[in-house]
């Protein structure tokens, strides 16, 4: 069994109490104070994770946009300079091998931002089909530090270290900025909170000197670190998918809810039996529900009719959302019972628990 990596700033975490666990093959802080606590400074102020296990390749030439076409789901070509995209790799079945993020950073100069426990995976497919020439790969993972600064005063805080614009940035774009001294530092309005913010990404070398800068500018604004727990609850008021939790290499595009990443006017790896299961349907969908009885849903409990004696389908995330101070969850359920405000059942230790769908986002009014 192979060993779990220690982030570069493994120390710096401990000191800050940061309680340190496996995650994705690498040791993460699942917390330093409380899930609640952090979660909650996200929504109203700012935080500041440490999401270093991602991982980075960078691809340029000629050839770097047909070859990423060809390998995601979404349109790469609509991407103009500066602008991020989120999509998708999926095999020839259709399955999701991992969602990304594709920044466009110059005229034949791209950066993918890849899953942590995916990052060889997803490295051996795209060298397997790298063609053998108009293309340059390279994988920058563990050269990379990336830092999510999340919240509504990420702004206040990121303006006060560099002169670029940032709260002119519009969601969803990347800039090369000057931050206190350090040169083309990569930054984007993009995250996993819908709290606003953006992610930082910082070479090796300097992540600590970043880090420190960011925790001591963003004292004024209330700023905390962050840990995992309160990134899943975060994400999932947002009904972001977890890869490895809401899809899989099994689950295609439109089974999981991401019809919106898949661009079916061309053509790419497994864009033929995607292709089929729109035209012809599909028998399960990921689906947002909220409990109606208190309990807290978990991954892999089981889903049933409002009645409880028909199973038809099975959790894949929930927890209890510190702004609803209700349990959520999402889960696959056959396609009869994926409609809005359709009543189901959560079995929760020997219970049936009342649960409606409902339309993700769970917490409305943010991004």
């Amino acid at each position: 069994m192979e060993e779990n990596i220690t982030i570069p700033l493994h120390e710096v975490h401990v000191s800050l109490g940061g309680k340190m666990v496996p995650f994705g093959g690498f040791i993460l802080p699942v917390r330093y104070s409380s899930d609640i606590e952090e979660h909650l400074t996200v929504r109203s102020a700012v935080g500041l994770f440490d999401v270093s296990h991602m991982g980075e390749f960078s691809l340029s030439g000629p050839g770097a946009l047909s070859f990423i076409q060809q390998m995601t789901t979404n349109d790469a070509a609509s991407l103009t300079i500066g602008k991020v995209q989120y999509s998708a790799l999926t095999n020839e079945q259709g399955g999701i091998i991992d969602d990304l993020l594709v920044y466009r950073l110059g005229e034949e100069e791209y950066y993918l931002v890849v899953n942590a426990s995916n990052i060889e995976k997803d490295k051996n497919w795209l060298l397997q089909h790298l063609p053998d020439s108009g293309v340059s790969f390279k994988d920058e993972s563990s050269a990379t530090c990336l830092f999510a600064l999340q919240g509504p005063k990420a702004v206040d805080v990121l303006q006060t270290l560099t002169t670029y614009p940032v709260d002119q940035m519009p969601y969803y774009t990347n800039a090369k900025i000057e931050l206190r001294g350090l040169k083309d530092i990569l930054i984007s309005t993009t995250g996993y909170t819908g709290a606003g913010g953006f992610e930082i990404y910082v070479p090796l070398e300097r992540a600590e000197f970043v880090w420190r800068l960011l925790m001591e500018k963003g004292a004024a604004w209330g700023i905390k670190p962050c840990g995992l727990g309160a990134r899943d609850t975060l994400r999932l008021e947002m009904g972001y998918c977890l890869y490895g939790n809401d899809m899989n290499d099994t689950i295609n595009p439109i089974e999981a809810g991401l019809g919106w990443i898949t661009k079916l006017n061309k053509n790419f790896i497994g864009s033929e039996p995607i292709r089929k299961a729109k035209t012809s349907g599909v028998s399960k969908k990921l689906v947002g529900f909220i409990l109606e009885e208190r309990g807290i849903p978990r991954s892999h409990y089981e889903l049933y009719t409002v009645s409880g004696d028909k199973k038809i389908g099975e959790v894949t995330s929930g927890t209890q959302s510190p702004c609803l101070q209700q349990g959520i969850g999402m889960g696959y359920v056959a396609i009869d019972y994926a409609v809005p405000d359709t009543l189901l059942a959560v079995q929760i230790r020997g219970k049936m628990l009342r649960a409606r769908v409902v339309a993700l986002p769970f917490v409305k009014g943010t991004i």
